[in-house]
């Protein structure tokens, strides 16, 4: 197939015999001038050259398309192919079949005298097998110049679709794309069961400077696992899994998964009226769920026919999931994720998690998740120095280093990692139909000092502690949920006084920063202070009155949640039911007591799953809920139902009164009755709905009864129905109560004209409304 070059033989002298005798020669004819030959197309050999050859077999290769494959060259098309442990190597275009040239070391090639590259494919021989293939390197890039200057530009709001592994369709061939970021990588190429984990004949292509790599693999579908095999700035390579994989192998296997979702949804209705009422505006009742130990050993399937039927039953608005993004740990409860845009494994697949979303969805329940940005683990299989050099992580030791959980802290003034960030909260809402994100641990991304020492950070560029780019990046991740998804939330765990979490991000606060733009924040100061002042002896609250008041000061500076979490139940800080002092029967009174507080504060609800039902024992992610608490075989099984019957209750009380939540970041619609009745343990105020119709909580947490406690009321209201005690006796209590309307008297009290007598219970929460 290649020209050979002929030469004349000589002697030593340089000269032939012909040559050395002198002859006298006749002179030649006359000749009228021609015009010179064309030049002759020189064929040039195939094969691949020693430079090309060493970075293939090295990792090292930016362009392995423009080496192997087909190519035009002088004397026809040159065929190249890279194929270690092939036998031999025939292309094979129709009537054509053409057995390339063994060069060694796995490289096949040969020159055929065609005019243009044809539609071909190769036939591979191993060892006692044939197999015929597509060749991966005669196809055209798979991504396009936009999407390579959006991630540039760090501005790609739907990043999943450029980057990663995807089932498509190229030039008519079936198989799979795969893309990664890897700047810094001398070179990348795809391992996994396609190719017995050998990626020695899948080099990648690096797109411009870009830093994206890219190869499509014909044949490759569904299924399949794969990593990426990056060669590192100094020469070592490092196997990793894909940082955008949509699916990953059950921990502690590390693989990602080539994946196509096939779910149908059922939640069209849903997701057409999800965004008619703002969340902070309508009622928002959270039920906090860590899936893998709600009922341990369910699916996300079989949880579908569960948990949405519970939580409906319970009288919740939504769930909130601890994250469900894949982690390595299981005793993280998430929190330390490695695959972030991948539901993790360990219950199923990513349609089943769609299949549970939808489920909830069909049942009118809202579903929220944890989102971790602030950080992510060293695993050396994941983001940690990805391609050999810090790259999600920041580049100065001090900043990437998290001084409280071993972790990296991501770099949030890089746009690419802004855009991988920005992106998978877009993801999860836009993918899986996620109706709210609750950021966790958002004050270590916001204060560069945030558990360090002096000497151990350094100031931003006008001298102060705030993370500027964190800042950046939240208000961008916001601003970009918000308008793309209609409907869905966004929720801060921050808990400082940070300015402005709730508010804008266009709106400037007195610090100088715009908004964070969430649309809630979690009151992590009421949690704290109302459960050290329920911690207190009764005898003893008196003197810790401002504890359970304090909230109000504040209550409007934000759209607050209030939450009883999974952080307040563990580690030695006891269920919340233990918290409380005094024998099994107080407890569970103010239990009742406390939550009956929390309902009508005001505020959203957030209550973690066993709270509901009393359990005395810290949660395990090993064993979950004490679901036995509820059997009715059990003794004591009463005294937690009446417990759970109580939130059931608060639930649809609370969901049909527009007073608790239709103003709740007003404060027209509070208003104190008395807050400072710190002799007698009462707390009293009134709840207003946006046409003015109040309801009246009333929280007595002393254990005596108080008879005819004077309260001062409004003097429109004719008479006031109790329609919640916490002392009741289906809720296990003594079952104190005003069961007649109560009306008004024309005596003036705390401030008001006109004033009710009213029976407290112990340990009580009571609610009234007009009659």
């Amino acid at each position: 197939m290649t020209s050979k070059k002929s030469a004349t033989s000589k002697n030593k002298s340089g000269g032939t015999k012909a040559e050395k005798k002198r002859v006298t020669p006749a002179p030649a004819p006359q000749v009228p001038p021609q015009p010179a030959p064309p030049a002759l197309e020189i064929a040039v050999s195939p094969a691949v050259d020693a430079g090309d050859r060493e970075r293939l077999r090295h990792g090292t290769h930016h362009d392995p398309h423009s080496v192997l494959g087909a190519h035009p060259v002088p004397g026809g098309v040159a065929f190249r192919a890279f194929r270690p442990y092939a036998q031999a190597v025939t292309v094979v275009s129709g009537e054509l079949r053409a057995e390339l040239h063994d060069d060694g070391d796995g490289f096949f090639s040969g020159l055929l005298p065609l005019a243009e590259v044809p539609v071909y494919r190769l036939l591979v021989r191993y060892d006692g097998t044939e197999h015929e293939t597509e060749d991966a390197y005669r196809f055209l890039p798979t991504l396009g110049e936009l999407d390579l200057h959006l991630i540039g530009e760090g501005r790609h709001e739907q990043l999943w679709r450029a980057l990663g592994a995807h089932v498509t369709t190229v030039q008519g061939v079936a198989g799979t794309r795969f893309a990664v970021w890897a700047p810094n990588a001398r070179g990348v190429r795809v391992t996994g069961s396609f190719n017995f984990w050998d990626g020695s004949g899948f080099p990648m292509r690096s797109l411009g400077s870009s830093g994206v790599w890219e190869l499509f693999v014909p044949g490759i579908g569904e299924g399949e696992l794969y990593k990426f095999e990056i060669t590192r700035p100094d020469g070592s390579r490092t196997l990793r899994a894909d940082p955008l994989a949509r699916r990953t192998e059950t921990p502690p296997a590390t693989s990602s998964i080539v994946h196509a979702s096939h779910h149908d949804w059922g939640d069209a209705e849903w997701m057409a009226h999800r965004a008619d009422v703002p969340v902070h505006e309508a009622p928002f009742s959270v039920y906090e769920v860590h899936l893998p130990s709600w009922r341990p050993g369910l699916t996300y399937r079989q949880l579908a026919e569960q948990l949405p039927a519970y939580v409906r039953e319970m009288g919740f608005t939504h769930v909130e999931l601890m994250p469900v993004a894949e982690h390595p740990f299981g005793g993280s409860w998430g929190y330390q994720v490695t695959g972030f845009y991948a539901p993790t494994a360990r219950l199923g697949t990513p349609d089943d998690f769609k299949y549970l979303v939808d489920r909830l969805h069909q049942a009118g329940i809202g579903v929220l998740m944890d989102w971790v940005p602030a950080h992510f683990p060293r695993d050396e299989w994941a983001l940690a120095e990805f391609d050999g050099r810090p790259l999600y992580e920041h580049h100065d030791p001090l900043r990437a280093a998290h001084p409280d959980w071993g972790t990296l802290e991501f770099d949030f003034g890089r746009r690419e990692v802004r855009n991988f960030l920005v992106a998978n909260a877009v993801y999860w809402c836009e993918e899986f139909h996620i109706d709210g994100l609750r950021v966790d641990a958002v004050a270590s991304m916001l204060y560069l000092d945030y558990s360090r020492e002096p000497g151990q950070w350094s100031p931003n560029e006008h001298g102060g502690r705030e993370n500027l780019d964190a800042v950046a990046f939240l208000q961008e991740m916001n601003a970009t949920v918000y308008r793309r998804c209609p409907g869905v939330v966004t929720v801060a765990e921050e808990s400082t006084a940070w300015d402005g979490v709730t508010r804008p991000t266009d709106h400037e606060g007195p610090s100088g920063f715009g908004g964070l733009g969430f649309g809630l924040k979690w009151n992590m100061g009421w949690m704290h202070d109302s459960l050290q002042y329920m911690s207190h002896e009764p005898v003893h609250r008196k003197y810790h009155h401002g504890e359970m008041t304090f909230s109000m000061v504040y209550a409007y500076s934000e759209n607050y949640v209030l939450p009883i979490s999974h952080d307040e139940v563990v580690h030695g800080k006891r269920s919340l039911v233990s918290k409380m002092p005094g024998d099994w029967w107080q407890r569970r009174a103010n239990h009742r007591a406390y939550l009956g507080y929390m309902w009508g504060h005001p505020g959203k609800q957030l209550l973690f799953m066993g709270q509901e039902f009393a359990q005395g024992a810290e949660w395990s992610e090993a064993h979950g809920p004490d679901w036995w608490l509820l059997d009715p075989s059990y003794g004591a099984e009463a005294d937690h139902r009446g417990v759970r019957d109580l939130v059931r209750d608060l639930n649809a009380l609370y969901r049909a009164t527009p007073a608790l939540w239709q103003r709740d970041t007003d404060p027209s619609g509070f208003q104190w009755i008395t807050g400072d009745a710190a002799d007698d343990n009462v707390f009293a105020f009134l709840r207003l709905d946006a046409d003015g119709t109040p309801l009246l909580a009333v929280s007595h947490l002393a254990p005596v009864v108080r008879h005819d406690y004077r309260l001062g009321v409004p003097d429109d209201v004719p008479a006031w129905l109790e329609v919640l005690n916490t002392d009741a006796a289906a809720y296990g209590g003594g079952d104190v109560t005003n069961p007649d309307a109560v009306k008004p008297e024309p005596q003036g009290a705390h401030g008001r004209p006109a004033s009710i007598r009213l029976t407290l219970p112990p340990l009580a929460t009571v609610w009234l409304r007009p009659a």
